[in-house]
């Protein structure tokens, strides 16, 4: 196997700054490994939100798309100052609902994302038997003990911040790691000006989802100097591993398609095989009857029955493969860069948006070539059949998804504007280019074929078309 190398070109340029000057703290979403449904950061009331209140950033579609709700949030962050311990939320008094609501999401493992400079946080850790040092994205909103059932809070984090300096006035943010601990909120002595001193001792703030409670989040603030350059931040965070990666089920999908493939090509070699020699032992006067893949030479390339539908499938499976060859190679060439938050998606969406051309000629060649005569209805059908199903059962879906107030959900102008790139681009697109495709010579077929088909045996029951489908998926 053959390495493959890659690399990406920053997307957004550098900020400068100075010694003490403001450094803001974003929050993203949180997710969970457990379960595909984002929440916004404030989705929990230990997040306090800020007196000046909230702002959201304006977002593109891509970070939409990704339930990406960017928003500021109360940290008080300098540049290059540390802070020993300081009150974020002090004497948080937790409603029966709302802490019900942080038990659920700390016993779906959800993680909080933060943002420092357009830097997502990660988690350090180091590996009990191999002690190889490891990062995970975000950091853990609490613990969950599956043997008491008991669930603890994530209530004061230290921010490890990294800077290189470029010079001896200007800094740039090159790291951020964040270490969350559980301190019951009864050790946390809290000033008048917002400091804070941790009292020694074990105890962990646990949190009673039945009924009430209070608490106080805290934090730190360590700042450090790094030999990593500006350019190289995201270093660190594309060598991660995602949680969310089911490698196993990967593995071992790939094995079975690899397994039955190969099956399926022993079988398939050996039937030629046998019937080639079949053919070079018999003398060409005396064969009078065709047998084995011979029989059917004369249907292969017959039209069938579902002309439009063929057509139609041939250039939506074009129009994917583009797109997604296209994005591969950006990103392989450095073009998609990490720090462009949502820019794959967008990409992604644009690329398939004006992939419909080449979609619309290959589709309408194809029509042609299979003696297709209604080709206006078949170039609306290629137009509408991939999309249509999606956006359907997306639009079906984002209802229940709104329904649990999850970040993921879409927005009504979101889906407005997806509904206008579908209609007022990809699908004009898509009937020009079908429409000179179909204008094109039809693609020259190797053999002739029968004037009369086949007649085809009748199958046995078991051998129905909609029973081998569901075969097929064990």
């Amino acid at each position: 196997m053959q390495p493959i190398t890659t690399f990406y070109i920053p997307g957004v340029a550098p900020l400068d700054f100075t010694k003490g000057e403001n450094v803001e703290v974003k929050a993203v979403k949180m997710t969970s490994t457990k379960t595909q449904l984002p929440y916004d950061y404030y989705d929990v009331a230990v997040h306090c939100k800020p007196l000046n209140g909230t702002k959201y950033k304006s977002e593109n579609l891509g970070e939409i798309l990704r339930g990406d709700r960017i928003v500021n949030t109360n940290f008080k962050v300098g540049m290059d100052v540390n802070v020993r311990c300081h009150t974020l939320c002090k004497d948080i008094t937790l409603t029966s609902q709302q802490s019900s609501t942080l038990g659920k999401r700390i016993r779906k493992s959800y993680y909080v994302h933060l943002l420092v400079d357009n830097l997502p946080c990660a988690t350090k850790f180091q590996n009990v038997d191999t002690y190889e040092v490891l990062y995970e994205h975000g950091y853990r909103l609490g613990l969950h003990t599956k043997q008491t059932e008991d669930i603890y809070l994530n209530n004061h984090l230290v921010m490890k911040l990294y800077y290189h300096k470029e010079s001896e006035e200007f800094y740039r943010v090159v790291g951020f790691e964040v270490e969350p601990k559980s301190i019951d909120s009864k050790r946390i002595t809290v000033n008048d000006d917002g400091t804070c001193k941790i009292q020694s001792g074990q105890e962990m703030q646990q949190i009673n989802p039945k009924g009430e409670n209070t608490v106080t989040m805290t934090y730190e603030v360590e700042w450090a100097s790094s030999e990593t350059r500006w350019a190289s931040r995201w270093d660190t965070y594309l060598a991660m591993t995602d949680a969310q990666i089911h490698w196993f089920s990967i593995v071992n999908s790939v094995i079975v398609v690899f397994f039955l493939a190969g099956i399926l090509s022993m079988i398939i070699v050996k039937t030629l095989r046998r019937d080639i020699a079949r053919y070079n032992q018999e003398d060409s006067d005396d064969v009078t009857e065709e047998t084995g893949w011979k029989l059917v030479h004369g249907d292969v390339f017959r039209p069938p029955r579902g002309k439009n539908f063929l057509a139609a499938l041939i250039g939506s499976g074009i129009q994917i493969f583009l797109m997604s060859l296209i994005v591969i190679v950006f990103g392989a060439l450095g073009m998609l860069s990490p720090s462009s938050r949502g820019a794959l998606i967008t990409a992604a969406c644009f690329l398939y948006v004006f992939m419909g051309l080449i979609a619309g000629f290959y589709s309408g060649r194809i029509y042609k070539t299979i003696k297709g005569s209604n080709w206006k209805r078949t170039a609306a059908l290629t137009a509408t059949l991939y999309p249509a199903v999606v956006f359907g059962i997306g639009f079906f879906l984002n209802f229940f998804i709104w329904g649990k107030r999850s970040s993921g959900a879409v927005p009504f102008t979101t889906m407005l504007s997806i509904l206008v790139m579908w209609l007022g681009i990809s699908f004009p697109l898509v009937c020009f280019g079908f429409y000179f495709g179909y204008r094109k010579q039809p693609y020259d077929q190797p053999v002739r074929t029968n004037q009369i088909p086949r007649q085809v045996p009748e199958q046995q029951w078991f051998l129905h078309p909609v029973l081998s489908t569901l075969m097929a998926r064990w």
